[in-house]
């Protein structure tokens, strides 16, 4: 089954709140998993829970631009922000 047609069926038997809530969850766990990553020491175990969390929310997040079908304008307005941030960061001050 192709990712897209598995967002479509998640988002269709849990229902799109559901699954922006579900969203909000996963990017809470992430700060979570990222503050005891640089709270506690760096350790395998650390990252791999916080590379765990970063799967879920990219699941979720790919959920959300298929649901409100926004897929080319996030790459888009990601491309504009690359560029802002590459001109800041080679601007001489």
């Amino acid at each position: 089954m192709k990712k897209q047609d598995l967002y479509n069926l998640l988002i269709d038997k849990f229902g799109s709140v559901t699954q922006l809530i579900v969203t909000i969850e996963e990017l809470s766990e992430l700060q979570k998993a990222i503050t005891k990553l640089l709270r506690n020491k760096i350790t395998q175990d650390n990252i791999t829970a916080m590379t765990e969390e970063i799967a879920d929310v990219e699941i979720m997040l790919e959920q959300i631009k298929q649901l409100f079908k926004i897929s080319e304008e996030v790459e888009h307005q990601k491309g504009i922000k690359l560029i802002r941030t590459e001109q800041r960061y080679f601007t001489v001050k």
